[in-house]
């Protein structure tokens, strides 16, 4: 039970006993409302979401705490080979010939056969590619030479190289062996693999992140990597696929000593560069939807988000019992509660709206939940001082100032503005035209004007032209002829996951659950924490608080990635086409992911958002560059000063993201969230003050309304007030009532099954290229069928008479039998 619950009874309590019971609680309650009101006046987080952090962050949460003394090894071993080359010389003071040269007998040097040199020559590597720390002096300069080391590094084909030094640490059975036999995995059964993929990660964020002042030869090497990377030229499937197979390989327990932060961090980023990010999505939308002949987009999504302010965030428990104190005492007096509205728009009190539909309004009667008694859980600030004298009526004509536009355009359906004919045909003429949305005769003036206005808010979406398209190939798969499939990077993805799609989905969510902050540790769970632990534990206190960071840390890494990376490919997918979305959808839900994602949740969201799981000075490149001040249990737990964690903030919305693309337009799963009681869950979400969190909170919580009965909407009514403010119309959507047409009964199965029908006859359409297929030529010349050259089994000789004697000769034939009728 969260804390916030079990403040209700703690406090009412208090409030039904003695006057000196009530004395004794005073200074207890004055606390708790001091916490209650600063914690409303949390100021809006200045967090603006985009594909990844900045680079400097990216880069410092690749590596643990605990792999820090490795820094140093790096340079040691780059050193002692390089002193032999340069005679004295720095790197930075070679000339780029000079250092081509050494990377070139650095590359000859990691095909020796022994271990322990090639694990040398690779930490050489890294160290360049870390950006020779140890000869700057500001963290832009390490920034500076890495950027130029990793594309000298690319340009030399050393990205090549260790591909497949990292097949063959996959493929090492003996490793793998060992490792499952160990009790317990740390750093160290991980060395080899730890290193090659960070050199991987350092080249493919580097050379991903684009710069105004890049060379031109940079520019174009990153095309050729982005390419590269997304084609199938490793072992004929791109480089992402062998990524999953480590993520499969190590939820099924056969690789536990396998990294699984660094591979994370790496597949997510390869797909972020191979297929692109939130930008290049609507920039492909656009094209997509011209390249179609549709209408262009009504607004920018991504610039819409940004500019939204965020309401206040939901009213304490603390604060709805003073409030209830203030409304018993303000009765006797009846002197009316003055109420601040803060959906920041609504800036003035509605004069027209009376006591009893305040107390209406008020009423804290709920069904679900203890946070469910909230009053208005989006919006509403109690002034606890003495109320001023309310502000004198305004004159009848002038209204409360809504806002001026609502910040998206609504949007209709085609099939919606089919079921509002069809209903309005039912009504006056008293039959129906099927899909006929043109023909309006018979129907009375104000239904020609609604139809009208429905239909310049029409809108098709790319999914809709895909659904309609691939039906028509199925009914006429002659007379369409093959269709042709454009080869763009999330094709070739799809198609070399398709094949292990469910084993990929699962494996990821095993990870997300095992890294969830509400997730108990279970003898059977996946330990993740094999990169993360140190051979020795920790035996002092200060070592323990160290490696505790550490652990929150890497799990909160984990969820980044994996939110990213769920969000990237349903997105690539739905743009790519919509039955790949349907099915990575399908697999999502079929292993639980919507309870997960609501168990994910279920915590005091505002502690996860702001937790400081970070030390600043052991964060890379500062750890490399600045002197190491010594270390206190102090300054563990002051953390560092920013206003939230971007990461977890970050994974939040991912999370909510993903919960929306499972659910929306699908009914079945959409009473999955009401049955799960996420309403209440969600209503906690809003108490982070950021626009584009709340705006996903609010779209989720929009859909369930309807089923949500009566006294939910009539608790809720801010909710109600947020969701009409922040989130798209559909004309002709009543989500705030409950019709009875929308609360029909429904069939969880029979909807995936239509859906799963629909999907596999895409694949087998689409990419079963060994079917006999339904239409293929038929020969019914009997003496051709007769005359054909039959391959039969070798044995097929030596048992033939036996067979012949056994199915035919001993077997008594009724010949009287044909002459009867059947």
């Amino acid at each position: 039970m969260q804390a916030e619950d079990m403040e209700v009874p703690i406090i009412n309590n208090l409030n039904d006993n003695g006057d000196r019971q009530r004395a004794k609680g005073k200074d207890v309650f004055k606390d708790q409302q001091k916490e209650s009101e600063s914690s409303m006046e949390s100021p809006n987080l200045e967090f603006e979401y985009g594909d990844t952090d900045t680079l400097m962050a990216e880069l410092s949460e690749l590596y643990s705490y605990t792999e820090e003394p490795e820094f140093a090894m790096n340079r040691e071993y780059f050193e002692e080979d390089f002193r032999s080359h340069a005679r004295g010389r720095r790197w930075i003071e070679l000339t780029v010939e000079e250092q081509r040269a050494y990377v070139m007998r650095l590359l000859d040097a990691l095909e020796v056969t022994d271990r322990d040199r090639r694990l040398k020559v690779a930490r050489a590597i890294l160290y360049l590619a870390q950006g020779v720390f140890d000869e700057c002096d500001t963290e832009v300069d390490v920034l500076h030479w890495s950027r130029h080391n990793v594309f000298l590094l690319y340009d030399m084909g050393i990205f090549t190289a260790l591909l497949e030094l990292l097949s063959m640490e996959i493929d090492n059975n003996q490793a793998c062996s060992s490792a499952v036999r160990k009790p317990a995995i740390s750093l160290a059964d991980s060395t080899e693999l730890r290193v090659l993929l960070s050199i991987m990660y350092l080249m493919v964020e580097t050379i991903r992140v684009q710069t105004e002042d890049d060379r031109p030869e940079w520019r174009a090497a990153r095309e050729a990597f982005k390419n590269e990377l997304g084609s199938p030229l490793y072992n004929g499937e791109p480089f992402a696929l062998l990524l999953f197979t480590m993520v499969t390989k190590f939820c099924s327990m056969n690789a536990p000593h396998f990294p699984m932060k660094k591979v994370l961090l790496l597949l997510w980023k390869t797909i972020l560069f191979t297929l692109g990010g939130f930008e290049e999505l609507q920039e492909m939308k656009v094209r997509g939807r011209e390249r179609l002949n549709l209408p262009p987009l009504p607004e920018d999504s991504i610039k819409v988000v940004r500019a939204m302010r965020a309401a206040s965030p939901p009213a304490s428990a603390m604060e709805l019992i003073e409030q209830q104190q203030q409304q018993k005492r303000g009765r006797r007096s009846r002197r009316p509660l003055v109420k601040q509205d803060s959906l920041d728009t609504y800036n003035e009190r509605d004069p027209f709206k009376n006591d009893d539909a305040r107390d209406e309004e008020e009423d804290p009667e709920d069904t679900d939940s203890g946070i469910e008694g909230e009053v208005d859980p989006l919006d509403r600030d109690v002034i606890i001082q003495p109320p001023p004298p309310p502000p004198p009526l305004r004159h009848p004509t002038e209204r409360v100032n809504f806002p001026k536009g609502l910040p998206w355009a609504p949007k209709v359906r085609e099939k919606d503005i089919e079921h509002f004919l069809e209903t309005s045909r039912n009504k006056f003429i008293g039959f129906t035209l099927g899909n006929d949305i043109e023909t309006l005769v018979g129907l009375p003036r104000p239904i020609h004007e609604s139809v009208k206005t429905l239909k310049q808010h029409k809108y098709v979406s790319i999914a809709e032209v895909q659904m309609k398209r691939e039906e028509e190939l199925q009914l006429c798969p002659l007379t369409l002829g093959e269709e042709e499939v454009e080869e763009t990077p999330a094709e070739m993805l799809y198609l070399g996951m398709l094949p292990n799609l469910s084993q990929y989905v699962i494996a990821l969510l095993k990870l997300l659950l095992a890294a969830a902050p509400t997730s108990k540790a279970k003898t059977d769970s996946i330990n993740i924490l094999a990169d993360v632990l140190p051979e020795e534990m920790p035996i002092t206190v200060l070592q323990s608080m160290k490696l505790g960071i550490d652990v929150n840390r890497h799990k909160e890494i984990i969820v980044k990635a994996i939110s990213a990376l769920l969000l990237l490919l349903l997105k690539h997918f739905k743009l790519n086409h919509i039955y790949q979305f349907e099915i990575v959808s399908q697999h999502l839900v079929f292993a639980n992911c919507i309870p997960l994602i609501l168990k994910f949740f279920n915590q005091n969201i505002m502690s996860y958002i702001s937790a400081k799981n970070s030390i600043c000075v052991l964060d890379f490149p500062h750890c490399v560059v600045h002197e190491m001040p010594e270390l206190t249990a102090e300054s563990l737990e002051a953390g560092d000063n920013n206003q939230f964690c971007w990461r977890n903030l970050f994974s939040c919305i991912n999370l909510l993201r993903i919960l929306n693309k499972l659910t929306k337009w699908k009914h079945s799963r959409t009473m999955m969230l009401v049955v799960f009681k996420s309403a209440p869950i969600l209503k906690r979400a809003l108490k982070v003050k950021q626009a584009m969190m709340q705006l996903y909170v609010l779209k989720l919580l929009k859909i369930q309304t309807k089923y949500l009965g009566r006294q939910w909407r009539k608790s809720n009514m801010k909710t109600m007030s947020a969701i009409y403010q922040k989130v798209r119309h559909r004309l002709n959507d009543d989500w705030a009532y409950g019709n009875d047409i929308d609360a029909r009964p429904w069939d969880f199965q029979a909807e995936e099954c239509a859906l799963r029908e629909s999907i596999e006859k895409f694949n087998s359409r689409r990419y079963d290229k060994n079917k006999s297929g339904d239409f293929a030529p038929v020969d019914n010349c009997l003496q051709s069928v007769l005359g054909q050259r039959v391959e039969l089994p070798e044995d097929f000789h030596y048992s033939y008479e036996m067979w012949l004697e056994r199915e035919v000769f001993s077997q008594p034939i009724q010949w009287e039998g044909l002459l009867q009728n059947p």
